[in-house]
């Protein structure tokens, strides 16, 4: 008797070191930017991406507005409106580097314990409620501290295939922002009909070139949104559909047992 109960308590006192190490040794590695020193550098470098993207449609935009008349307006007010875009991708880049730190706490320092601690419960109690609400929470942990991880992955795989393409977009726009300005400069200092004659050339020259700009800042940002928004919510469902299936969809584990039978037997008085 006395050996069942040292076994037990053995048994017992395993999960228990688990969840200390969990949290005091793992917790610091998990928790560190150190640790994500590799994830963080990738969202650092895309977060420059995007606000040399909105740095470059704002200055094209302040730009087209140096040319004469109306026609070039509508051009200008929509690169204006890609700021507000960008500002968006911005905020959701700031949003997975501060959730990769926290997501390994929130693992490490809470779900992973909790799951030690009603293995070790158990033990003593058995119920088997218990066991399996310990397994979904180990498994949901460990799901919530690579999620973050996996979707930067993914974006950077996309990333990869994009980046000459949006280099190409801002080069393109301080080109087109420098030629405008240049003529502006050199239309100044030249008699009415050689600003009208320099006028025409301008517009005349420009046109593609801006109308070209704005459709390579739409493709870079369409780019942005999808590996920096849309790409880790993805990441998210498919790690929920996932535990779904690993886990189950089914609550019979939360029904109360029939009157005279204990939680977790079937009619036959066995263990379900």
């Amino acid at each position: 008797m006395n050996e069942n109960n040292a076994n037990r308590f053995f048994k017992a006192l395993v999960p228990i070191v688990l969840a200390l190490v969990s949290i005091f040794l793992i917790t610091q590695v998990a928790a560190s930017p150190e640790f994500h020193a590799g994830t963080i550098a990738s969202l650092d470098a895309k977060n420059k991406t995007v606000l040399e993207l909105a740095a470059a449609s704002t200055a094209t935009s302040a730009a087209i507005t140096l040319l004469p008349g109306d026609a070039a307006t509508p051009i200008a007010d929509k690169l204006a409106e890609l700021s507000s875009y960008f500002l968006i991708v911005i905020s959701a880049i700031y949003l997975e580097k501060y959730l990769t730190t926290i997501t390994g706490y929130a693992a490490f320092m809470i779900l992973i314990p909790a799951a030690c601690v009603l293995l070790s419960i158990n033990v003593f109690a058995r119920r088997p409620i218990l066991k399996r609400i310990a397994v979904k929470l180990m498994i949901f942990g460990i799901a919530v501290a690579l999620v973050i991880p996996a979707s930067v992955k993914v974006s950077d795989m996309i990333d990869d295939t994009y980046n000459a393409s949006i280099q190409a977009t801002i080069d393109s726009a301080m080109a087109v922002t420098q030629e405008l300005e240049a003529g502006e400069d050199a239309s100044s200092g030249l008699g009415i009909s050689g600003v009208l004659g320099g006028v025409r050339s301008s517009i005349s020259s420009a046109a593609d070139k801006v109308k070209s700009a704005l459709n390579n800042f739409i493709e870079a940002l369409a780019v942005m949104i999808v590996t920096s928004c849309l790409i880790p919510i993805l990441v998210i469902l498919f790690i929920l559909y996932l535990l779904k299936i690993l886990l189950g969809s089914d609550a019979d584990w939360m029904r109360m047992p029939p009157p005279g039978r204990p939680h977790g037997m079937n009619r036959e008085g066995r263990e379900e």
